[in-house]
């Protein structure tokens, strides 16, 4: 069935590129309010589902793009592992492949790792229909440019993923979250200072005057770095969950079709500003959320954002108009566009869903 599903695939895609008619790649479409306008004739990849290959003992899982998210981890957690970048679901549905494609990584992030970097190695479907395989299922398996993870975050704009391998990691022995009330500035200097000593931090969440921490790992580590951090200890429900899934009451704001939520991804050190609406921080001060339904000053808060080591992204909107991610320099648009030259000749995949042109 696979197989056959892969070849459909090739024929569509190889007909779509000598036609020049864009393909739109969908799997669950938990991902649709993500970057510019969908455009283009309907690509699923859901049959392209199942497990492949997974070895505990190697810390390795093996996946088709199709496969929900669900019935991955839960594989996992069965043997006791996890993956380490807590990858966000949004809703029901949600296929490796779309989290891949969009680089998604959850709370874990700053202190385990992005998406990109448990990559290992995978297959795709370039624009003009060939099947490729990069990378493979054990870590040291790059010589050169490393094409694996370059498709982590390009939106398919590259390639059709039909198949990832994933590092993946023992889950931890206790967790346990901590929460002190104070203010946003405050939060992200307590959160730096923490960076600075050995810590089981595993996440962070400031929003409405309250401070939240996430400790992972032994039990002695674990009940030591609470005395440290102070705060209370939370025994009722955990905002974690809420947060990866973008359930939380702070996200639901901006979920309703008339809010705008702004992600902010910047250096931990950046001081705190106020850009009105409604503020979360997460990542260890690195990670700043706004929901406004104001106006927003598009080009200042990107030079904001710009100037402390980062960039901004327009994450949903009823108005993607000052474009949904940080405009590239002149420099790096031109690799981009090599690369879309050399995957997509035609320029048929997900065209203009990251950039214009793209």
């Amino acid at each position: 069935m696979t197989g056959s599903a892969i070849a459909d695939l090739q024929q569509r895609v190889r007909a779509a590129a000598d036609e020049r008619r864009p393909l739109r790649i969908r799997g669950g479409g938990t991902k649709d309010f993500y970057g510019q306008a969908l455009a283009g004739e309907l690509l699923d990849t859901r049959a392209l589902s199942g497990i492949v290959a997974y070895e505990p003992t190697e810390l390795v899982v093996t996946a088709r793009a199709g496969t929900p998210l669900a019935e991955i981890e839960d594989a996992l957690a069965a043997r006791g592992q996890m993956l380490a970048f807590e990858p966000p679901r949004h809703a029901a549905g949600a296929t490796l492949g779309g989290v891949v494609a969009a680089g998604f990584s959850g709370p874990r992030r700053a202190w385990a790792g992005s998406a990109r970097d448990f990559v290992l190695g995978l297959r795709i479907i370039d624009g003009s229909g060939e099947a490729l395989a990069f990378g493979g299922q054990v870590i040291k398996n790059v010589a050169g440019f490393d094409v694996s993870r370059l498709m982590c975050g390009a939106l398919g704009t590259l390639g059709v993923l039909t198949e990832v391998s994933l590092k993946c990691v023992p889950r931890p022995k206790l967790e346990a979250t901590r929460v002190i009330e104070c203010d946003a500035a405050d939060a992200i200097r307590r959160v730096n200072e923490w960076g600075g000593k050995p810590l089981p931090v595993s996440a962070t969440c400031h929003h409405a005057g309250r401070l939240w921490v996430r400790l992972s790992g032994a039990a002695a580590a674990v009940q030591s770095a609470g005395s440290t951090i102070g705060g209370a200890a939370v025994d009722g429900p955990l905002p974690w969950a809420g947060l990866r899934d973008q359930t939380h009451e702070f996200f639901a704001r901006a979920s309703d079709g008339g809010a705008t939520l702004w992600r902010l991804s910047v250096s931990s050190t950046a001081p705190w500003k106020d850009f009105g609406g409604d503020m979360l921080v997460e990542w260890g001060g690195a990670l700043r959320w706004l929901v406004t339904r104001a106006p927003v000053d598009a080009e200042a808060l990107r030079a904001w954002a710009a100037a402390n080591g980062g960039h901004a992204t327009l994450y949903r909107g009823p108005d993607k108009a000052p474009g949904a991610f940080h405009p590239l320099p002149p420099a790096m648009l031109g690799i981009h566009q090599r690369l879309k030259a050399v995957f997509d000749p035609q320029g048929i995949l997900n065209r203009g869903r990251l950039y214009a042109g793209l």
